[in-house]
């Protein structure tokens, strides 16, 4: 008899973390609506269906797929006292091996912005990977001027690494982006000496 896998759910002091489901569908397409001129200038140009049902249908199936097979772990981020969606976290490119690594990507609603939603879902998704996932490598990208970006990942102990030349097409065109990387057990910048 095959015993069913329980699906990742994460939880933090107001938040949970869980794969997306179908139901969420209403209240992830309105909050991208609102927030397209919010997340426009730092992320990819959304395909001209990126809105629709069928688009959030087939992430659902990957996301299911992808956490399954051990290559991701996509998480919508949910408020736990009213159920609202508030933005997503995803842990992606999972390599296993001798690197053990992922890549962090996250996005937060315009208006849940500012409020330490997005430092709360870092810090628990990182510990996470890092426990129970056995990861020993997050890396994590973003535009050089995107302040609220870097801020929040230098808050949740990931360190600079440097630039990536044409890393990624962002609003319609190849930018460089500043690397971070967040190491289990990091000793970078610590001393046994004092």
């Amino acid at each position: 008899m095959l015993a069913l896998r329980r699906k990742p759910k994460i939880e933090t002091t107001r938040m949970t973390l869980r794969l997306p489901s179908h139901s969420d569908f209403r209240q992830w397409s309105a909050l991208r609506a609102e927030s397209a001129g919010f997340l426009g200038p730092w992320e990819p140009v959304w395909s001209h269906d990126h809105l629709s049902r069928k688009a959030f249908t087939n992430r659902v199936y990957w996301a299911s797929r992808a956490e399954a097979q051990g290559t991701a772990l996509p998480l919508v981020m949910i408020r736990r006292d009213d159920q609202q969606v508030l933005g997503a976290i995803t842990l992606d490119n999972i390599r296993r091996g001798p690197v053990q690594a992922g890549t962090l990507g996250y996005w937060v609603g315009e208006r849940f912005a500012r409020r330490g939603y997005m430092r709360e879902a870092i810090l628990a998704t990182v510990h996470y990977a890092f426990t129970s996932l056995d990861l020993s490598r997050i890396e994590a990208a973003c535009l050089p001027e995107n302040a609220a970006s870097r801020g929040v990942l230098e808050k949740t102990g990931f360190k600079y690494e440097g630039v990536a030349q044409s890393y990624l097409q962002i609003a319609g065109r190849w930018r460089n982006h500043v690397l971070y990387a967040n190491l289990r057990g990091d000793r970078r910048g610590r001393t046994d000496a004092g």
